[in-house]
């Protein structure tokens, strides 16, 4: 038998161990079982899709203001992360937003930036003369020539510097002007030990807030975008050959949530991939049907076609989901008859409920929805049905879903959580699987460059992150190769040693993630 046989062995031993990608973990600001009302929530994200509307009608990218939501009535279901930039690098609290593009901070000399946080978080500020490597964008640049998608882009000329302005449909808005500094992260190439890197990228220094951002009880540092837009940090590392141009994230639902995003492609074997709708200022997909237990529903997949007021959007930034009125109809209904028998269905505050008093999962049924490429998202009970309290004695449970007259279906947190999602920019798609986020994650990080991987030893929901190598089982198969070579006689020692050069190869590239 020769080499290239054996070495099948190895290829799927190593498919056990990845190169893994950037690592940035993520917070739930309030503990889940805080209870916060449906329309609190409906509220937060109304806000939020105003600005998500304007920004598909008038071709602005929408910048989310989610991270000031109230803790005590909104805050549930919104996820953080931490950057550090400027030197000497300062760690930022900044919120995730696959809604829009630009990473934006709040600046020392903000006039009316909260200076607290009720969030429980420390609140810092960016100091363009305090940090060494710190240059403001001249008015020369061609962010400010062009304009950049999501802001108004304005000239300063008397301190020759680019300056923006957002401004939501709900009143709140920021202002202030584009920086170019470092931002640090931990990079691993091979089998070398994590190392501190940095690159330089352009950001937002936000000198004014107005609405919702200058509560303090609503404060954070800033908003970290992750649209598509080449402003996004995503783009902007990706363009250099510094990452790849492909994000993930695993949100954590219960518990005190948290989960990881990664700068790289997490790779599992269940995944479904469904192309991405081209030229689209967010993630928008083709939505075509909808099932209930494996039931296609009667719903005319017009009303999920893009358009401009129309389409399926992924959004981690909006804590529910949203359907249009077409397809919330029948799921309700269809959920409500097959649960007959055994709930007792009531409408509280406006919300579809149930009362119940056994296990939600062993009677609601599984809702599926069906993409283009034939890549479907299951949908548990236990993750579009919400928990509030007792009545009579039962339990209620809410249909986590909400429905809009018109206008765009939104997937949020409410579907999205407990999955792993990834956002493959490179090759126009979005893939899914349902996963528990506390567990290891395999990461693939690929250009036409190099192999490389971004990790580090993070924090993320009280458990340690631990970079560890699997050498053992690669090992294991190198040597078997070359001990069956020499025992049945295959080859000359130039085949041998050729094995053993491909085995060293593997363990060059052999490494894992794992949550303890």
């Amino acid at each position: 038998m020769r080499c290239w046989i054996l070495t099948l062995l190895a290829v799927t031993t190593v498919l056990m161990s990845v190169v893994c990608g950037g690592f940035l973990p993520l917070e739930r600001s309030i503990p889940l079982n805080h209870r916060v009302e449906v329309e609190a929530l409906r509220a937060r994200d109304r806000a939020r899709h105003a600005r998500i509307l304007r920004g598909v009608v008038s071709g602005v990218v929408d910048f989310s203001v989610q991270g000031t939501s109230d803790p005590n009535s909104v805050g549930y279901g919104l996820y953080f992360t931490k950057v550090k930039m400027g030197s000497p690098p300062r760690e930022f609290n900044v919120q995730i937003d696959t809604g829009s593009d630009i990473l934006w901070v709040n600046c020392n000399t903000c006039s009316n930036c909260p200076q607290s946080s009720g969030l429980g978080i420390e609140l810092n500020f960016f100091d363009t003369v305090g940090s060494s490597t710190a240059v403001s964008v001249p008015c020369s640049d061609p962010i400010c020539t062009s304009g950049v998608q999501g802001a108004a882009a304005e000239c300063s000329p008397q301190v020759n510097r680019c300056s923006y302005t957002f401004q939501y449909g709900d009143g709140s808005g920021t202002s202030g002007y584009y920086v170019s500094d470092a931002m640090y992260f931990d990079m691993i190439m091979g089998q070398s030990p994590p190392a501190n890197s940095s690159a330089t990228i352009v950001f937002g220094c936000s000198t004014y807030q107005s609405g919702d951002l200058t509560k303090t009880e609503k404060a954070v540092d800033g908003i970290f975008g992750f649209g598509p837009g080449a402003l996004s940090v995503v783009s902007q590392l990706s363009s250099r050959g510094l990452t790849p141009k492909v994000f993930s994230h695993c949100l954590k639902g219960d518990g005190n949530g948290g989960g990881i995003l990664v700068l790289g492609e997490i790779l599992e074997p269940s995944i479904a991939y469904t192309p991405l709708v081209p030229s689209q200022p967010h993630y928008n997909l083709n939505l075509q049907s909808i099932a209930v237990n494996g039931q296609a529903l009667s719903i005319n997949p017009a009303v999920f076609a893009t358009s401009n007021d129309r389409g399926t959007i992924v959004d981690c930034g909006t804590t529910l989901a949203y359907l249009v009125q077409e397809a919330y109809d029948p799921l309700v209904n269809a959920i409500t008859t097959a649960v007959s028998q055994s709930a007792s269905p009531i409408i509280s505050k406006g919300n579809q409920c149930y009362l119940v008093s056994t296990s939600i999962g062993d009677i609601f049924p599984s809702v599926s929805l069906n993409f283009a490429g034939g890549a479907s998202m299951v949908i548990k009970p236990e993750q579009y049905l919400m928990r509030y309290g007792y009545l009579d004695g039962a339990a209620m449970w809410c249909i986590g879903f909400q429905k809009v007259q018109e206008g765009i279906t939104i997937l949020g947190d409410l579907v999205l959580k407990d999955k792993i999602v990834v956002y493959d920019l490179a090759h126009q798609r979005i893939g899914w699987t349902n996963y528990d986020c506390s567990l290891s994650v395999n990461v693939s990080v690929t250009t036409s460059k190099d192999e490389y991987i971004n990790a580090g030893q993070l924090n993320v929901s009280s458990s340690e992150i631990r970079i560890l190598s699997k050498l053992l089982p690669v090992s294991i198969v190198v040597l078997s190769m070359y001990i069956m070579l020499s025992i049945r006689g295959y080859g000359h020692m130039m085949e041998k040693i050729e094995c053993l050069q491909f085995g060293q190869e593997l363990l060059d590239k052999v490494i894992v993630v794992e949550y303890l």
